[in-house]
């Protein structure tokens, strides 16, 4: 396989990856009120829908309380597309290094 065809293959696996942390952001984003932001309630059932392997049953009110302010850097009240990839990318890096380490 040439070096062309390896990277072309890869970034559609990328492109693909991009495409899907999008439309899982507007699959949520847009229940309750501005739909190019997550409230309270979409951000809830977005991590325990999409990330309840990580996350668990968000029950604790308090915790996701505390999520929801620490994602919400522009204390806006809501979680805004780059506050979500935020929260992606830090689970991410948390998991490469895991199974780096192993």
């Amino acid at each position: 396989m040439s070096h062309g065809r390896i990277m072309s293959l890869i970034m559609s696996q990328l492109q693909q990856g991009m495409a899907i942390l999008i439309a899982t952001f507007h699959k949520y984003s847009g229940k309750e009120g501005d739909k190019l932001t997550l409230s309270k309630g979409e951000l809830k059932e977005l991590l325990e829908k999409e990330l309840g392997d990580i996350f668990g049953k968000t029950t604790d009110k308090a915790a996701l309380d505390k999520i929801f302010k620490d994602l919400d850097a522009n204390a806006d009240g809501t979680v805004d597309f780059q506050e979500y990839v935020t929260l992606v990318a830090c689970l991410t890096m948390l998991c490469n290094e895991f199974f780096t380490k192993k």
